[in-house]
C-alpha cells in the first residue's frame, strides 16, 4: 500500500506540473522569467509521470499484493529488502525536486540525448543519481519477486 500511495502522491505533483506546463502554453507572453525553467518542468515532469507515479503503481504495488496471492504465502521472500526498496525512491524522488531549485539551466527534455547534455552542470548529475537510485529500486523489487517465484 506505500508504493500505492507514493504512486498517487507524485501523480499528484506530476499532473501539478502539467497544470503549470500548460497554463505556459495557455498564455502568448511568458509567466516564466526564464524558458529553462519552462523546460526543466518538462523534463522533471516526464521523469515524475513515468519512474515515480507508473513504475511505483504497476510494479511496487500490484507486484506486492498479486505476487503472494498467486504464490499462496503471507508475505514475499525478503520483506526487508522491499522494505529497502520503497525507501530508495523517497530521496530519488528529492533529489529530483531539488533539480528545480538548484539551477534552471537543463533544457535535454526527458530523452536526456546526448548531444544535448554536453553541459557539466550538478542538475544534470541530480537527474542521472535520482534515476539511478530509481532503477536500483526496481532491480531490488525485481530480484524480491524472482527469489521469491523460484523458491516459495
Amino acid at each position: 500500500i506505500m508504493y500505492l500511495i507514493f504512486g498517487i502522491w507524485s501523480g499528484m505533483l506530476g499532473m501539478s506540473m502539467s497544470f503549470i506546463i500548460r497554463i505556459e502554453l495557455m498564455n502568448l507572453n511568458n509567466n516564466f522569467n526564464n524558458n529553462m525553467i519552462y523546460y526543466m518542468m518538462i523534463t522533471i515532469h516526464a521523469f515524475i509521470m513515468i519512474f515515480f507515479m507508473t513504475m511505483p503503481i504497476i510494479i511496487g504495488s500490484l507486484g506486492n499484493w498479486l505476487l503472494p496471492l498467486m504464490l499462496s504465502s503471507s508475505d514475499l521472500m525478503f520483506p526487508r529488502l522491499n522494505n529497502f526498496s520503497f525507501w530508495l525512491l523517497l530521496p530519488s524522488l528529492m533529489l529530483m525536486i531539488l533539480n528545480l531549485f538548484v539551477n534552471n539551466n537543463i533544457n535535454t527534455g526527458w530523452t536526456l540525448y546526448p548531444p544535448l547534455i554536453n553541459q557539466n552542470l550538478i542538475t544534470l548529475n541530480f537527474i542521472i543519481f535520482s534515476l539511478h537510485l530509481n532503477g536500483l529500486s526496481s532491480i531490488f523489487s525485481s530480484i524480491n519477486f524472482l527469489s521469491s517465484i523460484f523458491i516459495i
